[in-house]
């Protein structure tokens, strides 16, 4: 039995990038709230493009958490 696989709906269309979405993006990698994978998604870039975006969010943007003292 030989099955037919329709390849238009393996690739799922690109998303729009918004500084926006970049910028949501970048705040939930920051704070775990994402994957690369689904940031990358979420603004419509490749992992390498959200890598690097990445890069410059970290290069010049101060931490803000605060220290956490661990209790054992």
């Amino acid at each position: 039995m030989v099955y037919k696989i329709d390849t238009s709906l393996l690739v799922e269309e690109r998303k729009k990038t918004t500084p926006q979405n970049v910028e949501e993006s970048n705040q939930g990698l920051f704070h775990a709230k994402m994957t690369l994978p689904a940031a990358a998604k979420h603004c419509g870039m490749t992992q390498k493009e959200m890598k690097m975006i990445f890069w410059e969010y970290l290069k010049y943007n101060q931490p803000d958490y605060e220290h956490v003292i661990q209790v054992t």
